[in-house]
């Protein structure tokens, strides 16, 4: 590929770079930045990644975690509730960290669309996903 040299500093400009799309590096997007407490602290940790369909008017459990988890929506829109907090509203394409040790209840409020979600957290190993709450 020639380039004119006038118009190098254009095109690096409109594109970063002068490699085609294919040879630059793939770099992610930021999608939430948070500092949490109640990361668990032993000497090694399980890291486990999930996925759920919520059907529409569905809910989970009224429950705790012990640890942050991360939920990041793939389709549809979800609802969580948590005790003595604002009710939370994440979308598709947005995350968000729900807190340990806080009573919570996830609803997809859709009549038609099911939720999906990626659930992402650390813990120690062994430690169980949620505490149902009665």
């Amino acid at each position: 590929m020639r380039v004119h040299l006038a118009f190098l500093p254009i095109l690096l400009a409109a594109t970063g770079s002068i490699l085609p799309a294919a040879a630059q590096p793939a770099r992610p997007d930021l999608l939430l930045r948070e500092t949490v407490s109640g990361m668990p602290r032993g000497a090694t940790q399980e890291i486990q990644v999930l996925t759920a369909t919520i059907a529409p008017g569905q809910s989970t459990v009224f429950h705790t975690h012990a640890f942050p988890v991360t939920v990041y929506v793939l389709e549809g829109t979800f609802t969580l509730d948590l005790q003595g907090r604002e009710t939370v509203v994440v979308r598709a394409g947005q995350s968000m960290v729900e807190p340990p040790n806080v009573p919570m209840t996830g609803h997809n409020r859709s009549a038609t669309e099911a939720t999906r979600v990626v659930i992402f957290f650390v813990a120690d190993p062994g430690t169980p996903f949620l505490h149902p709450m009665h």
